[in-house]
């Protein structure tokens, strides 16, 4: 099965379509398909629901998809970063469902392994459990989250082989190896790429069963969500 495609367009082709949910991972600006995410853009695809722990930043990452309004529900965690966002969410022109961050991160992996739902006492008593099941156990009230699947599933990984084996570096492991399992369709972009039998199985992140199809795209630049610096003596 090939699974290398020579550009993002052409790696998304037949596979977007307008009310679609998509899965976008990465955390911050960190290991965000900013690629892939330019080629959702251009498509001019609408009405998306975009699964992601955030909504990027104004202009960059998930940011140019809310700035050219083809995103109508967001399910995420942390959105503060994006002005764009707020003043659409305020204005009642985009749909939120927020999430706890570790809540958001086990939907989705739940999605992927097949577990249609599952119990957390985080939420419990507070809005995030409003209108869901709860439960005790122990003494103790849970609620009920469901699971995250979607149609398409965009992720970045630091290194691929050509059979869709995957590594990730550092933060951009905390929500990409569990979309990949939760997306019906898969479109990794990669920083490296390397034959099959060059990635130690053992530090194979992601298998390629989970991945459809991969865009190499190396130089991508890598941003600073919030740089904080000191002062020289």
């Amino acid at each position: 099965m090939r699974k290398i495609y020579p550009d993002a367009t052409s790696a998304l082709a037949g596979l977007l379509k307008d009310g679609m949910t998509v899965m976008a991972g990465g955390f911050g600006l960190c290991g965000i398909p900013e690629i892939l995410i330019g080629a959702i853009r251009d498509s001019g695809v609408e009405g998306l629901t975009v699964i992601s722990n955030n909504a990027g930043i104004d202009d960059v990452g998930l940011g140019v998809l809310l700035e050219t309004r083809q995103v109508r529900k967001m399910v995420s965690s942390y959105v503060g970063e994006n002005k764009t966002f707020a003043k659409q969410y305020l204005a009642g022109e985009l749909e939120i469902e927020f999430n706890p961050q570790g809540t958001l991160a086990e939907r989705i992996r739940a999605g992927g392994a097949g577990i249609p739902a599952f119990f957390t006492k985080t939420g419990a008593g507070t809005l995030v459990a409003e209108g869901k099941e709860l439960r005790v156990f122990d003494g103790e009230t849970y609620v009920m989250e469901t699971a995250l699947k979607a149609d398409l599933a965009v992720i970045k990984a630091w290194k691929a082989d050509t059979e869709g084996n995957l590594v990730f570096r550092k933060t951009a492991r905390n929500f990409n190896p569990m979309m990949a399992a939760a997306g019906k369709v898969t479109v990794a972009e990669v920083e490296e790429l390397v034959e099959p039998g060059g990635i130690d199985p053992d530090h194979i992140h992601t298998p390629g069963i989970f991945v459809q199809r991969i865009v190499h795209a190396p130089g991508v630049a890598k941003r600073i969500e919030q740089r904080t610096v000191r002062q020289r003596a």
